[in-house]
């Protein structure tokens, strides 16, 4: 009687990294990091060389020399004595300022054009059409140019708000005037706007590195936060007792008490108050001035932003079954309560990955603010920095590091969101 027996195992041979299946996926996955570590052993030597037929080295010791230029625009204490590295820093913040604002901005008003694209009345929605259309197809470089010239060339001089002694003599009104009962001028230069002044300031704390932190600022802060959370607490038990008997309890006079009322009291003690821009013989003083490239650049970035946000959240909506808005109006809901209700937070889980791209292309089109002058990171390390130390290879790669830091932070964050309002699988 004859056994089967299984045949001999084949020992491992080097043909079976390319024909054995096992292997080869392996096989291919080596081959190609090996290729890729070589190119870029050979880029890092082909730099090093080049650098050194040109009598350079490769450091970054030059961000701790003085900078020896000023900027228009800081967040934080800076003079030209200061070093580059602190310039980076305020052309960092720059950079952050105007592309969170811009993210803000563009999404209220993408998402305002979106839905009024696919609104009944046939001239409302062709005008949004037209918006979106010219916006989108014109580059977004053009669109800062025209907002910086019209800022500058159409506004008037500072001068031309002042009223001489033989004006108010012969009963004259000045060539220009101020707009919002005379506590705003826009002119050539900027816009001049009120800044906030205390009476009874706490002063301020210098945390270290001439970085000084208004304690009005954070006692600010902590009010309307604690306010914040004690609303989210009202508005929490008013949902539980509904669930639970059927009736909601009055919110609005306990919201807008607990909402209110604390910040209204600390900035009274705070002896809170506006200090409005006042026209001396040439120029503003008092209040702020927001200078004009940043204005121009924000307004660009969010218009120009906004027409690809509301394509988004037009496609967002139309992606959302229309039996979800018929079953919604069978239950009374008026189209605005519908839209906010019952749409737009489902449509929320197609619109947003799209979105997260929108924002990151904001951000690293901020980098065009050069063309209005306005120092943000590629204004300062990547400008005046860059031509004064004569370090291309560091500034650039310093640059590329920290935008695409920001790009994946971003993109983290709007990936934890979409995680939170995502379908949850059972």
């Amino acid at each position: 009687m004859a056994l089967a027996s299984d045949p001999p195992k084949a020992g491992f041979r080097l043909s079976m990294l390319i024909y054995d299946t096992r292997f080869r996926a392996i096989t291919i996955q080596i081959v190609v990091l090996l290729l890729f570590l070589a190119g870029l052993v050979w880029l890092l030597n082909n730099a090093y060389v080049n650098l050194e037929a040109k009598g350079k080295d490769f450091n970054f010791s030059f961000l701790w020399t003085r900078a020896g230029y000023d900027l228009a625009q800081t967040l934080i204490p800076y003079s030209n004595d200061d070093t580059h590295f602190r310039a980076l820093v305020e052309g960092l913040l720059n950079t952050l300022l105007v592309s969170v604002l811009g993210c803000f901005f563009a999404t209220i008003l993408g998402t305002v054009i979106g839905v009024l694209r696919l609104s009944h009345n046939w001239l409302v929605a062709r005008i949004m059409t037209v918006y979106v259309e010219t916006f989108r197809n014109i580059p977004l470089l053009l669109w800062i140019l025209l907002m910086g010239t019209i800022l500058a060339e159409t506004r008037p001089n500072p001068r031309d708000f002042r009223i001489t002694e033989a004006m108010q003599a012969a009963g004259e009104a000045p060539k220009a005037s101020m707009w919002f009962f005379d506590s705003v001028a826009v002119t050539n230069r900027g816009t001049n706007m009120p800044a906030p002044a205390f009476d009874n300031s706490l002063g301020v704390v210098d945390i270290g590195w001439n970085l000084p932190v208004s304690l009005n600022a954070l006692a600010i802060i902590a009010v309307m936060s604690a306010s914040f959370w004690g609303w989210r607490r009202l508005m929490a038990r008013a949902k539980a007792v509904q669930e639970a008997t059927g009736i909601r309890p009055m919110t609005w006079l306990p919201s807008l008490l607990i909402l209110f009322a604390p910040i209204s009291a600390l900035l009274w003690a705070l002896g809170f108050h506006l200090d409005y821009p006042r026209i001396t013989k040439f120029d503003f003083t008092g209040g702020f001035q927001m200078l004009h490239s940043f204005t121009a650049l924000l307004i660009a970035l969010t218009l120009y932003t906004a027409a690809f946000i509301a394509e988004i959240v037009r496609a967002g909506i139309q992606a959302i079954s229309r039996g979800q808005t018929e079953a919604a109006y069978a239950l009374g809901l008026r189209p605005g309560r519908t839209m906010s209700l019952v749409i737009l937070p489902q449509a929320l889980r197609v619109i947003v990955p799209p979105l997260i791209s929108q924002f990151l292309n904001l951000t690293k089109n901020s980098s065009l603010a050069i063309a209005v002058s306005y120092m943000d990171l590629r204004g300062t390390l990547g400008g005046i920095t860059l031509n004064q130390t004569g370090r291309e290879l560091e500034c650039m790669l310093l640059m590329m590091l920290i935008y695409l830091t920001i790009s994946l932070t971003i993109s983290s964050l709007m990936n934890l969101y979409n995680s939170s309002i995502k379908l949850k699988e059972r």
